[in-house]
């Protein structure tokens, strides 16, 4: 279709990027439809099916018929499944807390919409992921960064620069561990340093634990299960990283019911709900995995020390993530060059730290087989790029 049409885009578009995850795998598909051998560590989606009980519990619904709406907030088994499953995290969860939502995304770009007004500061800790950004950005919202690089990407020696950033005039607080990028756990200690904040200065919290169940050798914990954080904290998760349930868009959070009543006016207005047959194979996943989602976890936790190990063998030497399955690489001040040439020559894709607020990296996913990372190393070894 061609056009003369002289389009005005508005202010908030033009505020933001493209996603820049999502433009360098959309770059290696084209290389790999173009019959290049690319091994992808750029995309953050587990490389694993979904679990077969899963997919037979939404072919089972889909086969009963349950392919209309659901009432907005998510059907009432899903919703008190996930109130469950939080109260098992110790947060006071009833399912009238709970919104049921297209994917994690969608989720926290509702409260960002519901939370932040036109020159509202949010705080966030870099790197961050890319959206959180961007998000803010459409809401009207100016980011605050507290950036952890020099803290080994960790919040508790960062609690002092965080005083500095949370204000009374502070709209919102986002908190992200496990992290996408670094895989940064944070400590109790550092949770606590947030909730501090929080009750000082009246700030609302956003918790994203999408990456929740996927830690090696040290516990989560939810920030809205500590004391205080109740009635200020709204958790978001979902089901893209657990459950290897990508595709399938469900997600959730969980908050205050003055703040789901407000929020229910732009899920209604967008997305009106999630689709039926999706949220009844959540209840599955939530209910009967447990064993699947701890053999997924172990590999990722095999694959993540394999990667340490490899890149050491190269002289490269890189904190070992205590969650989700992403390590940042250090390649030298300009990332992005790194990046483009790693992907141009070796035919390995990554996404350039810049992206994260986390200049002089690049991130690296190990959802990738165990073959495909050595194969991905020995390509950077043998360009130099190592």
């Amino acid at each position: 279709m061609s056009t003369d049409m002289n389009y005005q885009f508005s202010a908030r578009v033009q505020r933001v990027e493209p996603s820049a995850t999502i433009a360098i795998s959309n770059l290696a598909s084209e290389l790999e439809a173009a019959g290049e051998d690319v091994v992808d560590l750029s995309v953050g989606e587990p490389d694993f099916p979904t679990p077969a009980n899963v997919v037979e519990a939404g072919e089972a619904a889909m086969e009963a018929g349950h392919t209309g709406y659901t009432p907005s907030p998510g059907i009432p088994e899903l919703r008190e499944a996930v109130a469950t499953k939080l109260r098992g995290n110790g947060i006071d969860a009833e399912a009238g807390n709970v919104v049921v939502t297209p994917g994690g995304k969608q989720a926290l770009f509702e409260v960002v919409q519901t939370l932040v007004d036109d020159g509202d500061e949010v705080v966030l800790f870099d790197p961050a992921w890319v959206s959180y950004e961007a998000m803010i950005k459409l809401a009207g919202g100016e980011p605050r960064h507290v950036d952890l690089t020099d803290h080994g990407f960790q919040l508790e020696p960062a609690l002092g620069e965080l005083a500095d950033a949370v204000t009374d005039e502070t709209a919102l607080v986002i908190v992200n561990s496990p992290s996408n990028p670094t895989g940064a756990v944070f400590s109790d200690a550092a949770l606590e340093g947030v909730r501090d904040l929080a009750v000082e200065h009246d700030v609302p919290v956003v918790s994203d634990e999408i990456y929740e169940r996927i830690t090696y050798d040290v516990e989560h914990t939810s920030l809205g299960s500590l004391d205080g954080m109740a009635d200020r904290t709204i958790t978001v998760n979902g089901f893209s990283k657990a459950y290897s349930m990508t595709g399938w868009r469900l997600g959730y959070y969980c908050a205050p019911e003055s703040v789901v009543s407000a929020a229910a006016k732009v899920h209604s207005h967008s997305v009106t709900c999630a689709t039926n047959f999706v949220q009844r194979a959540g209840v599955e996943a939530l209910e009967n995995t447990d064993d699947v989602v701890a053999e997924m976890r172990d590999s990722f936790h095999e694959r993540r020390d394999l990667l340490v190990d490899l890149l050491a063998d190269h002289g490269v030497d890189v904190a070992a993530p205590d969650g989700a399955f992403y390590m940042m690489l250090p390649v030298g001040d300009d990332d992005e060059a790194w990046a483009r040439t790693a992907l141009e020559e070796a035919k390995v894709a990554t996404v350039p730290g810049a992206a994260f607020d986390a200049p002089g990296y690049v991130r690296i996913s190990y959802a990738a087989s165990e073959e495909r990372l050595r194969e991905a190393v020995d390509r950077l070894a043998a360009g130099d790029h190592l």
